[in-house]
């Protein structure tokens, strides 16, 4: 079974920057991207912001480019999101999704999601 766990979130002020983290963890033999989606409270649908493939290709949402950028650690099994020029829209709970995961025993690729970390911009 694998886990993902989300850190890095937190308070910031409007023009901040804040450092996310995915980490995977399990018996993982590659993952083929990392997705980060963020959601607003009493909205259902989750927003993807930015994702990273196993090569390294990165792409945005216009909402975040040029603010934000992805990148991943293969041998760690971890992406980072770097969140700069914060504005109060960009509060939200970010999460991460591992997908095309391949696991050691098993076939096919799956999916898993983080349970996602807080990010709150305000003055």
């Amino acid at each position: 079974q694998v886990q993902v766990v989300e850190s890095g979130g937190g308070w910031v002020q409007p023009g901040g920057s804040l450092r996310l983290s995915c980490v995977a963890s399990g018996n993982i033999l590659s993952i083929n991207m990392i997705r980060w989606y963020r959601q607003v409270p009493d909205r259902t649908e989750r927003e993807l912001v930015a994702s990273v493939t196993e090569g390294g290709f990165a792409d945005y949402a216009v909402s975040v480019k040029d603010r934000f950028t992805t990148s991943g650690d293969n041998a760690k099994n971890t992406a980072y999101l770097q969140l700069n020029s914060l504005k109060p829209e960009d509060t939200a709970v970010y999460s991460c999704n591992a997908y095309g995961v391949r696991e050691s025993g098993y076939s096919g690729s799956y999916s898993y999601w983080g349970q996602g970390t807080q990010v709150t911009v305000s003055s």
